[in-house]
Parts: structure tokens; C-alpha cells; sequence
């Protein structure tokens, strides 16, 4: 169904003045300003399965299932089922519950490499306590972060690259001094000689290296499997931890995350501190970080690291993550979840090539990515290459037409179990009409 035009009678434009009155930027999140691609975002009323409507009643076809949660689809019936009984018994207790022993013994079930972990409420909270977690495990302070990835607002994560190796970083936001991000050495994804020198000059000084092994936050970009290996490899040989931030692609990419799926073709290989968020709360707000337990009794009150949370282990949240991740351990849930993506992504390239227009696109479980270029980018320069006012044209061609994808060219996207193939299918019409324009 095509969205009403009549401004006059927009409750999204309405709500969105309403919101820059009270709420910086009228969001609090900033992408979802619409920002990068002008218009009105949309404020979303109520979701089911696939879908979701906005304040004026418009239906849309979600492809970021709240940037990659809701991997079920919203309003799961197991999923409300467990909320609902939670939310009964109390929402917040400040004490330890039996649900949060149950949440950890699943999540190490399910991932190999993790022996114990810690609950928090964020993905951005889990990543910080990882970086102070390898730095108090290896007596050392500095580390290698790689450009175009996220892992979250922490002061020594809003970084950009040095005008060379034996630089480190400079801050990219306003209120971070440069003393703070001075142990932060930024290099660029992909590039194996760029981090085996990095290696050369501060091997003995790096307490680890944080990587996204999907890059998300500059769409979708997979790091290579000669590029993991030898981060791997050098971790291992100058007594570095290797830190996957799974935020994203935690039990999104596969039941046992991306480090599972670089399993495949590097025998053995591990990361030491896994961060997850997202999937794991089901879409309320939850995170973690873990690994193995002689890293991980580094935290108090067993270690010297500190971390603390009011919140963490929530009892409604753990309840969500608990009744999510079951679900999605069913046989055969990650076969179907990959095949309906593959169909999206396989679709969408057919009518672009048929249409005209350069387009690219990666998929692994149920997150995506595509780049209205010709070839696959490597790295954040490479996607910086893509027509940003194109992608506009083509995010706005199909938000008018009921279908909504990131705000943002730098933004992965997510397919749901609720996606039937009627959906795929309609998306992909609506894309082929748009694709003409451009």
C-alpha cells in the first residue's frame, strides 16, 4: 500500500516537530533521523511478524528488524508468551535470578569458544568492558581497532585513523580528548600487510585486537578468511587477545555466530572475548561479553576488572533472549532463515542487472548487505566509492512504496523467519519498478 502524501495529514512529520522540541535531533539514535537521506522518518506504532505500521497507519515491509533482534519476526508467540509470565513475577529485582544462570549456560552452549560470560545491558557496554577486560588480562593498553567498523560510543572507540602506523588515533566526536584514544591504532579492514607492520612496531604494547568479522555499520563487509587467519596468528604470537564484537552477526550469521562460520576453514580457530548483543535479548535490552574462564575470572569479583550494572541480567530481558534463542535452535531454523535471504538478495540483483544499474550484494544467515556497485567492497574506502544520492533515490523509491531498509548506505540489513516468500517477492517487484528510475 503507497504511503499518504497529504503533509497536512502526516502524523510522522507531526510527531517528528513535536520530538526535535524535547529530544536532540528529535531521536535518540541518531541514524534514525533520516539524516543521510532526507525526509520524515517514521514513527512506528505497532509490529507483527514481518511488518510494521507507522503513525498514519501505513504498512511497511521491515528489513531491520530493529537492527537485527528481531530474527523471529515481531511479536513472536513463544517469545510474548515468556515476556508476558516474566513481567508478572517483577521487572527489575537487583539481585541475582535463576533466568540468568539459564541465559549464560545457553548462550556457552551454543558457542564453542565461551566459557563463561558476563550479562550487561548494551551492545556499546559490552564492547567497553571487553577492551578494559583485555587490558587488565595482558597488563597492556593499547589496541587495534579497524576503520569502518563499530563497536559501539565508548570514549576510545570514537576513533579515526592516524596519518600512519606508528600513529594512533584521532577523536570523531566532540568530548572525547585526544589522551583518551591515544592507545587506539586504526587500520584499515582487510589489508594484511597494513596489520602485520602494526604488529611489527607494537606487538609487545597491543592488549588486543577488536574486529567485526561481518563489518555491519559500513553495510555489509566480511573480513576474508587469509585476513582472520593471520589476525589469529599474530594475536596468538605476540600474546594479544583476539576480541570478535558479534553484536551483530551473534546467532544473526549462524546458531554458533560468525566465529562458526570461520570455523569452517580454519580448524580450530577461536576468538578469546566474544561480544554479543541484539539476538541474544530478543529485542529488549541485553548484551554480553565472554570467553574463557581463566580470562574471564579476571572480572570482579573474582579479578581486578571491574564492571557493574543496575540492569543487567533484567529478568524480562533475559526472559526474551532465553525464549529467542530456543526458538531459533530448532533444526533446520538457519537453513530456511539463509535460504529466504539468499532469495531476497539473489532477486534484487536479477532486476538491478536486468534494469542497468551497478549492484552488488553479500548475505550469511539472515543479514545482508548490497552496494550499488559492481563488485564486492573490501574495505571503508571501497564503500565509500558508492553514489550516496542514488542510494537516497533508491531508499525513498522504496520507503513510498511500503518497503523499509536502513537510512543509511552504511547499514547492513536483516531478514526475519516472518518473511514469507510472497514478501520477498513484492520486494523485489517493488525494487525492479524503482531500479528503472535509476
Amino acid at each position: 500500500m503507497k504511503p499518504n502524501t497529504d503533509l497536512s495529514a502526516d502524523r510522522n512529520a507531526s510527531l517528528f516537530e513535536r520530538a526535535r522540541q524535547v529530544i536532540p535531533g528529535g531521536v535518540n539514535s541518531p541514524v534514525r533521523a533520516f539524516r543521510a537521506v532526507g525526509g520524515t522518518p517514521r514513527f512506528v506504532k505497532r509490529a507483527l511478524g514481518p511488518y510494521f505500521w507507522d503513525a498514519n497507519d501505513q504498512r511497511y515491509i521491515d528489513y531491520i528488524g530493529s537492527w537485527g533482534p528481531m530474527i523471529l519476526g515481531h511479536g513472536h508467540p513463544a517469545v510474548l508468551e515468556a515476556v508476558q509470565k516474566a513481567a508478572l513475577d517483577g521487572f527489575s529485582f537487583g539481585a541475582p535470578t535463576e533466568r540468568e544462570i539459564e541465559l549464560a549456560e545457553e548462550i556457552i552452549r551454543l558457542v564453542p569458544s565461551l566459557e563463561m560470560v558476563r550479562l550487561v545491558s548494551s551492545g556499546t557496554e559490552a564492547a567497553m568492558s571487553a577492551i578494559r577486560l583485555a587490558r587488565g588480562a595482558t597488563g597492556r593498553s593499547k589496541f587495534i581497532k579497524f576503520e569502518g567498523c563499530y563497536h559501539g560510543h565508548a570514549d576510545a572507540l570514537l576513533v579515526k585513523a592516524g596519518s600512519g602506523l606508528a600513529t594512533f588515533g584521532n577523536p570523531t566526536s566532540a568530548g572525547v580528548p585526544p589522551e583518551v584514544v591515544q592507545h587506539t591504532l586504526v587500520l584499515e579492514y582487510n589489508n594484511v600487510a597494513q596489520l602485520e607492520e602494526a604488529f611489527a612496531l607494537h606487538g609487545p604494547e597491543l592488549a588486543c585486537v577488536m574486529i567485526e568479522p561481518i563489518a555491519g555499520n559500513m553495510n555489509f563487509v566480511r573480513a576474508s578468511m587469509p585476513f582472520m587467519r593471520r589476525c589469529r596468528e599474530l594475536c596468538t604470537q605476540h600474546g594479544a587477545l583476539l576480541v570478535f564484537d558479534e553484536v551483530m552477526t551473534g546467532f544473526r550469521v549462524a546458531l554458533g555466530g560468525a566465529q562458526s562460520v570461520y570455523a569452517r576453514d580454519i580448524p580450530g580457530f577461536q576468538p578469546d572475548i566474544t561480544v554479543m548483543g541484539k539476538v541474544i535479548g530478543g529485542g529488549m535490552p541485553l548484551a554480553a561479553f565472554g570467553g574463557s574462564r581463566k580470562i574471564m575470572e579476571q572480572m570482579a569479583p573474582l579479578g581486578p576488572v571491574y564492571q557493574a550494572g543496575t540492569l543487567s541480567g533484567n529478568p524480562v530481558a533475559t526472559a526474551c533472549g532465553l525464549a529467542t534463542l530456543r526458538e531459533i535452535s530448532q533444526p533446520g531454523f538457519f537453513d530456511e532463515l539463509s535460504r529466504k535471504t539468499r532469495l531476497l538478495i539473489d532477486g534484487l540483483k536479477d532486476a538491478a542487472v536486468d534494469e542497468g544499474v551497478a549492484f552488488s550484494a553479500d548475505s550469511e544467515g539472515g543479514m545482508f548487505g548490497f552496494f550499488l556497485l559492481d563488485a564486492l567492497p573490501q574495505n571503508y574506502p571501497q564503500v565509500m566509492k558508492t553514489e550516496g544520492a542514488r542510494f537516497n533515490r533508491l531508499f525513498h523509491g522504496l520507503l513510498d512504496r511500503g518497503i523499509y531498509i536502513a537510512p543509511a548506505l552504511y547499514e547492513a540489513g536483516f531478514v526475519s523467519a516472518a518473511h514469507t516468500d510472497a514478501d520477498i517477492a513484492e520486494t523485489v517487484s517493488v525494487a525492479r519498478e524503482v531500479f528503472k528510475s535509476l
